[in-house]
């Protein structure tokens, strides 16, 4: 099987990033992944090659809210929001890699903006 899933989802994750570099070039990139039970998201300056700040629901004070998870996704945007303001980051691209903008990524996208990070 040569198109199977995990292929797939990265051609979805290349297409997303090298359009978003085309862009929005000279900003920071706020990346996220999400797994089944999990969702973590670092900012990182593709420039110095580093990582800003991060924030993921294995931390403890962010963790598993229940079967919604969304919650735990609203919590984790609204610390990166704090963190990256903390850091002297206002604006940054959002990089949802190859998932889908809806769910948990658009949840923490939405909290990361009403926390004051501008997307």
């Amino acid at each position: 099987m040569a198109n199977s899933k995990r292929v797939l989802f990265q051609k979805r994750r290349l297409r997303v990033r090298n359009k978003l570099r085309k862009v929005n070039a000279g900003r920071v990139r706020l990346s996220v992944h999400r797994s089944n039970k999990n969702i973590s998201v670092q900012l990182i300056d593709d420039v110095q090659g580093k990582t800003l700040a991060a924030a993921s629901t294995l931390e403890k004070d962010l963790g598993y809210v229940g079967k919604n998870n969304v919650e735990a996704a609203t919590k984790v945007g609204q610390v990166i929001a704090e963190r990256a303001l903390a850091a002297g980051v206002t604006e940054a691209y959002f990089d949802r890699g190859g998932f889908i903008f809806h769910g948990k990524v658009k949840a923490l996208a939405d909290a990361a903006r009403e926390a004051g990070l501008k997307i």
